[in-house]
């Protein structure tokens, strides 16, 4: 109590010390108010900006003469003198010709426009924001260059630049107010589901490529930095209110409701206090693919029929060795396996549409509580929270409907214009999320376990063999019989099945996942400039603990969570070396030292040198080294997938996960026990290649086994090379860059065989054990030997046309160097185009108040290869259109839009739902 009364007191007492009082308005050169624009006293970080009508008032004690500096995106910086302490002014910006007059602060942790900017970088700020065609900014990134942005669903997209791209994206980072937005359970972040809300996003900027010189381990592809409205430069209510429809053929026409109300207060020039709220719902991208996953042409009369999006057809057995245990319990009679062919057949699945209800939805909120003690507000100190729960659909090994998912952040942190001291925690839980794969198999398992299904069908098979029907007839009553009693959609014992298989977290008998893990970090940087000015020099650290807990759904935390922790440390110099005619080079050094208590120490070195040949023309380029520490999944997975077991490969996880086994018939005549007990340490020590296996089954010589035995994982290492050239050519903006990446120790996970007996190798016993079917596939965490490398360029080009037309286009290639048939077993997940190319046409002011924007997107095919399932990705065309008009006696917006207008349905990911149109209404106030 005590203390929130001298806060009080002290946010009182301020107002007693304003001497000088400046009133104004800030306009475009059409006399047009410019809200949001930034007004700073010279060499302090005293401020205020523009409200939705361009006006602004600053209160400050600092005693004229001074000077204040006037800013905002997309306009030229101008200055004007104070001489009085009661001044009145009206200032005029004029229109920034260019991007490149714009200020980023990710590229090298200092504010640079991106015209100077040592790498590659790609902002949005507000009014990008308000004239995106996407249905939201988030949305909006996949219009910039260079970036990917693969749909899980409606509120879950994927950012990517640069290839290996996949939905569990732990190559890419992703920054909220320097906060890491990443899920401690999945270790990357699941979108913007519990991200940032609309009316309070200031900018956000995009690292493409390794960044891990600055930014550690996971910024290895890429980062991407958004942040958020300050309530002392942003106050009042800004609510943003939006409704429409998505449109899909497998989901039919469905409502679309998107909320957000911001409210920001500046108590006095020491305190302020913000909070947000933000609310989506709508129906997701429905699934509903019945090709087969394994056979192309496949079709759901085939009998090892695997469904793209059909669940619980992934069990499977051959019916000849259920013919043999069945002879030897003497329920058939002896010598009838000989009618029985060796074929693989699967029991029959679920349709996806009718295992979730596709609900998609967020619910989330933040707020925050800012003082800054010092009369100049030089320093600053804030608590900031966030909490946000939501329904989504992700897609890993399997498909997961995460529902009531729940995430908060909570963070304190102490800052200047020098340095900062940040330290957060993140924390999430599962909710009543499941696994839709496993809840079709326990739902067949309900009805008929495995066992009596597979002898029904094979002992029905016998009896139609022997009646005197064909092969094909006899295989049609073996499936009628074995599905006798099954449980049809829609019915009672259907419905309570699936509830008991979604509220079990035992995946032997149901297919809920727990999870209540958590990580904290803190990092610190200070740029000693105010203290040398020979150059700028910053250092910094962090340090990060993880505490894993899903009570063994995910993790082999079976006994309790599993706690480890990271740590850096980095220092960076730079330079700017001043020539005649405007002409000059900025040297930039960094350096970075990571450990983790697994492995040795790491240092990631980057070089680059930006030089400047007048103001319009800039040549950059860059070398850096970057690794990536191997994924709490990585290290610490234990989760049967069903096709596989995944099984991660920290040295003391290997023996944590432990499960029996049930042997062949065929293998107890070899004197093997009923059943056996194998670890997950069978993958890495007794196994052999998927690939070889499958080749033993086709021409059944031992000769073709190459045996597997991956190595544990360790740190992933990465050379980048970039160069890059922006300028400006009479009206023509030019940004291109060109980079090639060399990776070392490649992450991936590799399919093996593990025999429940014998010796891989043995070239014996071990090939009997996969004769009778008595293996397990794993997919192990390890790294490749193999030469992996990748390269490509973009190049983006805007210009004014037309008058006051905005005219922008890029092309982007991405390419991958990596021998397929020498490492058939090797996945590395590039699932990126190797061409695409985006456009844009619009106009902020086509007349008073009204604006539009049109976008185009173009992909290329692609080869998308994950855990899931791989297939080609067909090319794919993409408009998208807006028109917003702006009232502003009501200090509102008006936007009218729609998302692939053409109506052609797309995927950029196999085995998602097929991407429909989105139309909508927006109506945005004092934003």
């Amino acid at each position: 109590m005590r203390a929130i009364l001298l806060l009080a007191l002290m946010a009182i007492g301020t107002f007693g010390f304003s001497q000088t009082n400046i009133n104004g308005i800030v306009v475009d050169q059409n006399n047009e108010p410019i809200p949001g624009a930034n007004i700073v006293i010279v060499g302090k970080t005293i401020g205020t900006v523009t409200d939705f009508d361009g006006n602004f008032n600053l209160a400050t004690s600092e005693v004229p003469p001074f000077k204040i500096e006037v800013s905002s995106i997309g306009y030229t910086n101008t200055t004007a003198n104070i001489i009085s302490a009661s001044q009145t002014l009206t200032i005029t910006l004029n229109e920034s010709q260019t991007f490149l007059d714009e200020v980023v602060i990710s590229a090298s942790r200092t504010p640079e426009r991106i015209f100077e900017s040592p790498v590659t970088v790609e902002r949005m700020g507000i009014e990008t924001i308000k004239s995106t065609t996407a249905a939201d900014f988030y949305g909006g990134l996949e219009n910039l260059k260079g970036v990917d942005v693969n749909t899980n669903s409606l509120t879950f997209k994927s950012v990517n630049t640069r290839g290996f791209a996949s939905f569990a994206n732990t190559r890419f980072m992703q920054l909220v107010d320097g906060m890491d937005n990443s899920t401690p359970a999945l270790n990357f972040p699941i979108g913007n589901l519990v991200g940032m809300i609309e009316t309070d996003v200031s900018s956000v900027e995009l690292l493409p490529g390794a960044s891990s010189a600055l930014y550690g381990a996971n910024a290895f592809n890429g980062i991407l930095f958004m942040r958020s409205k300050s309530p002392f430069d942003h106050e009042g209510i800004s609510v943003s209110i939006k409704r429409g429809i998505t449109s899909q053929k497998a989901a039919g026409d469905n409502a679309y409701t998107d909320v957000g109300i911001r409210a920001a207060h500046k108590f006095s020039d020491k305190f302020a206090a913000k909070v947000n709220f933000g609310y989506l719902k709508g129906t997701d991208w429905a699934a509903t693919s019945e090709v087969d996953k394994t056979t192309p042409g496949g079709t759901r009369a085939d009998l090892n029929y695997d469904g793209i999006n059909v669940y619980g057809d992934e069990v499977s057995t051959d019916i000849k060795d259920v013919a043999v245990t069945l002879e030897g319990l003497g329920i058939l009679p002896a010598g009838a396996n000989a009618l029985v062919p060796s074929q693989e057949v699967s029991r029959t699945g679920y349709n996806e549409s009718v295992l979730t209800n596709y609900n998609a939805e967020s619910i989330k909120a933040d707020w925050g509580l800012y003082y800054r003690p010092i009369e100049d507000n030089s320093l600053e100190l804030s608590y900031v929270g966030k909490v946000g729960t939501g329904n989504t659909i992700y897609q890993g090994t399997n498909r997961y409907n995460i529902a009531g998912f729940f995430q908060e952040q909570h963070k304190l942190e102490i800052k200047n214009d020098n340095f900062f001291v940040r330290g957060y925690v993140v924390s999430d839980k599962a909710g009543d999320s499941y696994d839709m794969v496993f809840t079709g198999i326990q739902i067949n398992r309900a009805w008929k376990d495995d066992n009596t299904w597979f002898g029904e069908y094979t002992g029905a098979y016998v009896q139609a063999t022997l009646g005197g029907a064909t092969d094909e007839q006899a295989h049609t009553a073996a499936r009628a019989q074995a599905e006798t009693g099954r449980y049809l959609p829609g019915t009672p014992e259907f419905q309570a099945a699936f509830n008991r298989s979604i509220n079990d977290p035992n995946l032997v008998t149901g297919s809920k996942f727990q999870d209540a893990s958590k990580y904290y970090h803190a990092d610190a940087n200070y740029n000693f400039s105010h203290l040398i000015d020979w150059a700028e020099i910053q250092v910094g650290g962090s340090f990060r603990e993880y505490s894993l807990n899903s009570s063994g759904t995910i993790y082999t935390d079976f006994d309790g969570p599993i706690n480890y922790s990271e740590f850096g440390i980095y220092s960076q110099v730079q330079k700017t070396l001043p020539f005649e005619n405007d002409r000059s080079l900025k040297l930039t050094g960094s350096m970075r030292y990571d450990k983790s208590e697994f492995f040795d120490g790491f240092i990631s070195p980057r070089l680059s040198a930006g030089f400047t040949l007048n103001r319009n023309h800039n040549i950059r380029a860059s070398a850096q080294t970057g690794f990536r520490n191997p994924t709490t999944q990585d290290l610490f997975i234990g989760l049967d997938a069903g096709r596989a077991i995944l099984v991660g490969s920290a040295p003391d996880n290997l023996d944590r996960y432990s499960r029996d086994f049930e042997v062949s018939g065929g293998g107890q005549l070899l004197g093997q026990p009923e059943t056996i007990t194998q670890t997950g340490a069978a993958a890495y020590n007794n196994s052999y290649s998927a690939a070889s296996a499958t080749r033993l089954g086709e021409t059944g010589n031992p000769a073709d086994l190459v045996v597997s035995n991956p190595d544990i994982i360790k740190p992933e290492k990465v050379t980048s090379v970039e160069v890059g050239y922006r300028g400006k050519v009479d009206k023509l903006v030019i940004d291109f860059s060109t980079y090639y990446n060399s990776y070392k120790d490649f992450i991936s996970q590799e399919v093996v065989i593990a025999p429940y007996y014998g010796t891989a190798g043995d070239g014996g016993l071990s090939v009997a054990a996969l004769a009778n079917g008595d293996f397990q596939a794993y997919s192990a965490y390890t790294n490749t030997d193999a030469n992996v490398n990748s390269y490509g360029a973009s190049l983006g080009l805007s210009m004014k046309v037309l008058g006051n037309f905005d005219l922008e286009g890029s092309y982007t290639f991405t390419k991958l160097d990596f021998d397929r048939e020498a490492n058939p077993d090797v996945m590395l997940n590039f699932n990126t185009p190797e061409h695409k190319f985006k456009a844009s046409f619009g106009n902020k002011q086509l007349f008073d108040n009204f604006g539009f924007n049109v976008s185009y997107r173009f992909s290329d095919d692609y080869f998308w290869e994950a855990t899931f399932g791989n297939g080609v990705i067909p090319e794919f065309h993409v408009v998208d259109a807006q028109i917003n008009y702006d009232v502003p006696s009501i200090k509102s917006t008006f936007k009218l839009g729609g998302t692939n207008l053409t109506n052609k349905e797309y995927y950029t990911a196999f085995g998602t739902g097929f991407i429909g149109s989105m139309y909508y209404l927006s109506w945005t106030i004092n934003n």
